[in-house]
């Protein structure tokens, strides 16, 4: 891989310099398809349906951050992260996996779970801070949104060490946004895990900010993929924009995982083109010049453009697939509006698998309190 392309100037600020540095490295991502539509490698390209599926996906999580924007303003819905532009980084690599892996998502990662296979009504619930979303379902090794930043890369080495121990060839995937890789559980993680040859994929999605923060600014790295080298891992640098190129590499990643290879660091180059949250206001940290050129980018618009030029699909086919995820989410949302509102108990329900004496003492104060 050649060197990442600086512009030069004299006696340049820091800041500045590594703005350049950051502009040029956009040359070493891998890329399948361009934001034109093109592909100069279709030897590359999965097979027509793995194309569709992908591009259906997306547009079934875009749906989901879309309407849940609605929500949120209409009071329907609690804080929530949105992910509008980053669907080809999230569906690109949880697409990858198989039923038997693990998922560690972070708070933006709503996309990647929805995935996976977490129900629409219990995603909906647990971004209403109900009960009723808190407890992921028994049968999809998926876990809560993450909060904390990074603390959920240690513990997917965790469980994939656990897989690894009980001889099965599944895997653990891991994300974190770029603010993250400036954690130490990053770092401890990629250690841990390159040491002792866990099979797990970790994802670090760079969308340019860490809430307010630009990369630029975090970090003089304009290559995050590389501080995989440090650790004896390979480390790979994707178009995260281009869901054929994430899933080409996410699906090599977990490959290798599973055939004893050891872990992978994948680098997903995107654009957090929304706001931190629904209560975020970006304009106060970013101006038009630093989202310009995102839109042409536009992950789920790229797919979409490459295959109505390859036909294998129509724009009558497209407005079907529109029809079913609106209806899809319309029932969801159905079901989401019949759970019952929770007590004020239920807080604790969900803390461990069996309530440690301090819950069962604070369920029973909750209790009393609440029939007084």
């Amino acid at each position: 891989m050649s060197k990442p392309k600086t512009k030069t100037q004299p006696k340049p600020t820091p800041q500045a310099a590594g703005a350049a540095a950051y502009e040029g490295a956009q040359d070493e991502m891998f890329q399948l398809v361009t934001p034109e539509g093109t592909a100069p490698q279709p030897e590359l390209l999965p097979d027509v349906p793995t194309r569709l599926k992908l591009y259906r996906l997306m547009r079934r999580a875009r749906h989901f951050d879309e309407r849940a924007w609605v929500l949120y303003r209409t009071g329907r819905m609690g804080v929530f992260p949105p992910y509008g532009g980053m669907e080809a980084s999230q569906v690109g690599t949880a697409a990858a996996l198989t039923h038997d892996d693990w998922l560690f998502p972070t708070y933006r990662d709503t996309g990647a779970a929805l995935t996976y296979g977490l129900p629409i009504p219990q995603t909906i619930a647990y971004w209403r801070t109900s009960p009723h979303g808190w407890a992921m379902p028994q049968d999809l090794k998926v876990l809560p949104f993450y909060i904390p930043i990074a603390t959920q890369y240690p513990q997917a080495v965790g469980a994939a060490l656990a897989e690894k121990r009980k001889g099965t060839r599944n895997v653990a995937m891991a994300y974190i946004g770029d603010g993250g890789s400036s954690e130490g559980d990053f770092h401890e993680a990629l250690n841990f895990a390159g040491a002792l040859g866990a099979p797990c994929v970790f994802v670090l999605q760079n969308n340019g900010w860490a809430i307010s923060v630009p990369t630029r600014t975090q970090t003089r790295a304009t290559n995050l993929s590389r501080r995989a080298e440090g650790y004896g891992i390979p480390g790979v640098r994707v178009d995260g924009n281009d869901v054929l190129a994430t899933y080409h590499v996410t699906l090599e990643a977990v490959n290798r995982a599973r055939n004893g290879e050891g872990p992978t660091l994948i680098e997903t180059v995107t654009y957090r083109v929304k706001p931190h949250t629904v209560a975020d206001d970006p304009s106060r940290y970013r101006t038009d010049a630093d989202t310009a050129g995102w839109d042409a980018k536009d992950p789920v618009q790229r797919l979409r453009t490459h295959l109505l030029a390859e036909g294998h699909l129509t724009e009558e086919q497209d407005a079907a697939i529109t029809r079913e995820i609106e209806a899809e989410f319309e029932a969801a949302l159905q079901v989401a509006d019949a759970f019952p509102e929770p007590t004020p108990a239920e807080i604790v329900d969900h803390v461990f698998a069996e309530p440690t004496p301090q819950l069962v003492r604070q369920r029973a104060q909750i209790m009393a309190e609440e029939g007084a």
